[in-house]
């Protein structure tokens, strides 16, 4: 039972075989150098890959002018070449765009690590087969064991030439299948000299530089193993996912730290080989003292070397600190490595007798980490020259503005001697130097204790005016105060230092806290991207504007400022490339790098849901590590935002179908069954007169007369009140307002509604001198109908039915009360919710429309509806409407011309 297999282990594997399936291939003909035969070994296959029904293009390919290379391409589709121009040339490159609209089963992509012309989407070969593949065409290419990035400095020592093309190993690993084509040294050489591999002109240097058999046979080795490599990692997957026992570990995680950038290029080679054998993660790491970022040229070697590292494969970032072995082991620490991984130190013994060496406290303080220490030498001679030199000039105003402070010291200290031992004054001193470094930094600091020494000798000690001493203790003195003051002004510059760093973190997270706590409130798509555009622009000093896709994935201007993608297409074309691949381009990045802007998909859960184009003022502050990840921080979370306005927009939609749907339910539910009473009785009433009318005596045809009567009127009214309701909710209703008395509108709803009394008292209680009120009479009347009606539907037959109304301060109040069962507690607010029934409503019938017409009515008069249970029992019905004091019998100052006709929702 122990050797069963993980149901969840078995569920990733089968998910990971069914994606592999899926996605399109890429295949290698791997070769220890040109002329081996790739290329002629990747066109006989394509030709019994077409012969086998494979539909198969030649994107490009090379044939150096070999006859028996250029016979293969015949009977092949081949693709026009693109005409790109540069600097007044037309040169040819291979169309990526014709091949993705073209979309073969199989593409043939000869020299994967050529460089594109400028101006091509890509810089390099390889990312054109990336698209390529993203784009579900398979890709068959070529490559020499001396273009692999890892490999480049093995390859320059080994043959004494620099390779200008290289790939990230990433690539090669991507492959699904690698062909070795070998072929021996000898071989090799005889088909040289008989020009199979270079024109005539071009044989004899070859030979005497690269094409050397000791060269030969060394790159003959890497590409074996290489592909060795390769065969060990699929053995090693093929037990890995057969469950066969390893026979090997994992190498877990690596952090390799980066220095100066001129040395670091070989440092992340060998690392990024170490890695591979040691099958681990690895992690590119730059610690710069707080206060002392590199700046200028140096900055901008640092990020370049940062973005070879993750080309190669490698997570990058950049600590802060004050000591490097700190920050390292604390970082490996965080990130669980198991290795840390410098190069060898390059100052002389003496110096790191007096400063000490990184690379010795590594390895006492790294306790249970690893310390590999790997070589790093300079590649270039050019390198060798101190990249500070490109620096801005340097400074004067800190130093002066140190000195004038030892000076104002020295000052202060003439003053108080008489009252105060030499030894005292040398606080003064220490004061000012702990200043000059808090606000100047560590140089001046340094300057300022010297100087101090100095101004102390020569202005305090005796004999005075002169840098002698009468007495040698004072050189233990001088000694003391010069260390005292090195000691603190460097640890005041540290830690000034250390604030600063920290209040950039602060502000960046500060940044990040703000944008987070502004987008949580919207729920508006606008108002979410207007939110982001704007901190954009305060944290990172760029114009931006944001692309959001339409129904057909074509991305539109939804925010910011338009004028930023130009009059033309290319910018909106960098843009929907940027969306439909998921990556970074523009400006800054490495594919369309001519683009005025830098073009960042906005990723959700799931998928892209826009991009967003920005003109950075300063593009390497902003492509620097830190940086980036804080600006993909903002994307990402704008993206959340976004994607909790859409889901909040679809529960809304969801609701309002929701209550659609139930409304429409109800609806169909009451009328289906108050329309089928009425409707059988007049049809068996009917049906009954028709068929047995002579057997009726006269008073039993006058009582299926009068059902029907009845029964046609029930019809009526529910056909009214439905109508009545559309007009309320579709905002019709026209008010007519005339003068009309209370009186009258009850008398003429008390007579309508005496077929349903059917005898049942009614108390009516009105005050003599009701005002008039400017109503429209036909609407009222329909309400105090509706309030009769339903207390007739709910109060047993022998109770009265009490109508009683009132004048108050500004209004006229009309009560219309029974003595049935009452409304359920908490329910004084649904019964005028639209087809609501109680329990009561259920058993009298009715479509549940009657209530919430008359509130409708008399809201469209200014007035309110209210509901309410009697103390001894019964309900309340109340309304009340306004009183204009131009009505008749309210205190006549003006003319009482009734208001004219007014439709209110």
């Amino acid at each position: 039972m122990s050797e069963r297999p993980d149901p969840d282990e078995l569920l990733a594997r089968i998910q990971a075989d069914e994606e592999l399936a899926k996605r399109a291939k890429l295949k290698i003909f791997f070769g220890a150098s040109a002329g081996v035969g790739k290329t002629y070994a990747m066109l006989i296959e394509a030709h019994e890959r077409r012969r086998a029904g494979v539909d198969v293009v030649v994107g490009w390919v090379e044939t150096h002018g070999r006859r028996e290379t250029a016979a293969l391409l015949d009977g092949l589709e081949i693709l026009p070449r693109a005409k790109v121009e540069h600097r007044g040339a037309m040169l040819e490159e291979f169309d990526l765009d014709a091949a993705l609209a073209r979309k073969p089963a199989l593409l043939l992509l000869d020299e994967l690590a050529h460089t594109n012309a400028p101006g091509s989407r890509h810089r390099k070969r390889w990312q054109d087969v990336q698209e390529l593949l993203g784009a579900g065409i398979d890709v068959a290419t070529t490559l020499n064991v001396q273009h692999i990035e890892s490999l480049y400095d093995v390859v320059a020592e080994i043959t004494g030439v620099r390779q200008g093309e290289t790939l990230p190993d990433s690539i090669v690993d991507r492959a699904d299948e690698i062909e070795l084509v070998d072929l021996p040294p000898d071989d090799l050489l005889q088909r040289l000299r008989e020009g199979k591999v270079y024109v005539p002109e071009q044989i004899g240097r070859a030979v005497e530089h690269f094409f050397r058999k000791g060269n030969l046979i060394a790159l003959r080795e890497l590409a074996l193993r290489r592909v060795a490599a390769r065969v060990d990692a699929q053995m090693e997957h093929y037990r890995r996912t057969q469950g066969i026992a390893q026979g090997w570990a994992v190498g877990g995680r690596m952090i390799v730290g980066v220095g100066d950038p001129a040395a670091a290029p070989k440092l992340i080679r060998a690392a990024r080989r170490l890695a591979e054998s040691l099958k681990a993660e690895w992690v590119a790491v730059h610690v710069e003292r707080p206060g002392e970022p590199a700046r200028g040229k140096e900055r901008e070697r640092l990020l370049d070397v940062l973005d070879f590292a993750s080309e190669l494969g490698a997570e990058t970032a950049i600590l802060s600190g004050p000591r490097v072995v700190d920050e390292l082991t604390a970082y490996a620490k965080s990130r669980n490595a198991s290795r840390i991984v410098v190069g060898k130190p390059t100052r002389p013994r003496w110096l790191e007798a007096i400063l000490g060496s990184v690379v010795s406290t590594l390895v006492r303080g790294s306790r249970d980490v690893d310390v590999l220490v790997l070589s790093a030498e300079h590649e270039d001679a050019a390198l060798q020259a101190p990249v500070r030199a490109a620096e801005p000039a340097f400074r004067w105003q800190p130093y002066g503005q140190a000195a004038l402070t030892v000076a104002a010291c020295t000052a202060i200290s003439l003053l108080i001697q008489p009252w105060f031992e030499r030894t005292n004054l040398i606080m003064l001193y220490l004061l000012g130097v702990m200043w000059v470094a808090v606000s100047l930094g560590r140089g001046p600091a340094v300057f300022a204790s010297v100087f101090s020494v100095l101004a102390f000798d020569f202005f305090i000690v005796p004999p005075l005016y002169t840098f002698g001493v009468s007495d040698t203790q004072y050189l233990v003195t001088f000694t003391v105060m010069l260390l005292a003051s090195l000691l603190i002004g460097t640890l005041a510059a540290r830690l000034q230092a250390q604030v600063r760093a920290a209040r950039v973190g602060e502000r960046r997270a500060d940044a990040l806290g703000r944008l987070s706590g502004e987008l949580v409130a919207l729920h508006e798509r606008d108002r979410i991207l207007a939110v982001l555009l704007r901190h954009l622009e305060d944290v990172f000093e760029s114009r931006g504007v944001v692309l959001l896709p339409d129904a057909r994935g074509r991305l539109e201007v939804a925010a910011g400022d338009a004028a930023l993608l130009g009059a033309g297409e290319h910018e909106r074309g960098v843009a929907q490339w940027a969306f439909d691949a998921g990556q970074s381009a523009g400006r800054g990045t490495a594919t369309l790098p001519g683009s005025r802007c830098l073009h960042l998909p906005l990723r959700g859960s799931g998928r892209e849901l826009g991009v967003i184009a920005l003109d950075p003022r300063d593009l390497r502050s902003l492509m620097a590590p830190d940086s980036f990840r804080l600006l993909r921080a903002f994307g990402n979370h704008a993206a959340l935002a976004l994607e909790r306005a859409a889901l909040a927009e679809q529960a809304e939609h969801a609701r309002v179908q929701s209550q659609a749907e139930r409304l429409r339910s109800g609806l169909l539910s009451s009328v289906s069954h108050d329309l089928r009473t009425p409707l059988a009785v007049i049809t068996g009433a009917a049906s009954t007169l028709l068929e047995d009318d002579d057997r009726l005596d006269a008073a039993a045809q006058r009582e299926m007369l009068r059902s029907i009567a009845d029964e046609a009127g029930r019809l009526n009214r529910l056909i009214a009140n439905l109508l009545a309701m559309t007009r309320l909710e579709a905002g019709a209703l026209e008010v007519k307002r005339s003068w009309h008395s209370l009186e009258e509108v009850v008398g003429a709803a008390l007579h309508r509604a005496e077929p349903l009394l059917a005898g049942r008292p009614v108390r009516v209680s009105l005050p003599a001198e009701l005002p008039l009120v400017a109503v429209d009479d036909v609407l009222l009347e329909q309400v105090v109908f509706n309030l009769l009606e339903n207390a007739i539907k709910h109060a047993p037959s022998s109770t009265p039915i009490e109508v009683e109304a009132r004048v108050r301060e500004h209004e006229v109040e009309l009560a219309i009360a029974d003595r049935g069962p009452g409304l359920a507690p908490g329910s004084e607010e649904q019964v005028f919710e639209k087809f609501y029934r109680g329990d009561s409503s259920r058993r009298a019938g009715g479509v549940g429309l009657g209530l919430a017409i008359c509130r409708g009515i008399v809201e469209a008069h200014g007035g309110r509806l209210r509901a309410a249970n009697r103390p001894d029992g019964g309900a309340l019905f109340a309304f009340t409407l306004p009183l204009d004091r131009r009505a008749p019998g309210v205190e006549l100052e003006e003319s009482a011309e009734p208001p004219h006709a007014e439709t209110r929702p």
